[in-house]
């Protein structure tokens, strides 16, 4: 049952966090390019930063505390999706908190 504890956290993460565009009217899903262009820069940059660590063996993962499958052999699956969720999770809830601020971002009229 500890293997899943890191996968654990990252569904409290997002159950915390996926309901916000709805509940504050927020426009996530819809703006995919704008989504898609905040998740991009962290996935790829950790990613390759924790292949590089793990690889010098500047750290290592608990193998009790993760699932058995491995990114590029080193990485656990759910490092991966850290990376994935906490972005989302950051932007979903700016988002909702720009929804209910009245908050313009950039690109909008």
């Amino acid at each position: 049952m500890k293997s899943v504890t890191y996968l654990a956290v990252l569904a409290f993460i997002v159950a915390g966090t996926a309901w916000l565009p709805w509940a504050t009217g927020a426009v996530v899903w819809r703006k995919t390019r704008r989504l898609l262009l905040s998740l991009i820069a962290p996935v790829l940059a950790f990613t390759v930063w924790d292949v590089y660590a793990v690889r010098r063996s500047h750290w290592s993962f608990d193998p009790q505390r993760v699932l058995s499958m491995r990114l590029f052999g080193l990485l656990p699956i759910e490092e991966l999706l850290f990376f994935i969720v906490i972005p989302l999770a950051s932007v979903l809830t700016l988002e909702a908190v720009r929804a209910m601020r009245g908050w313009q971002a950039g690109d909008e009229p």
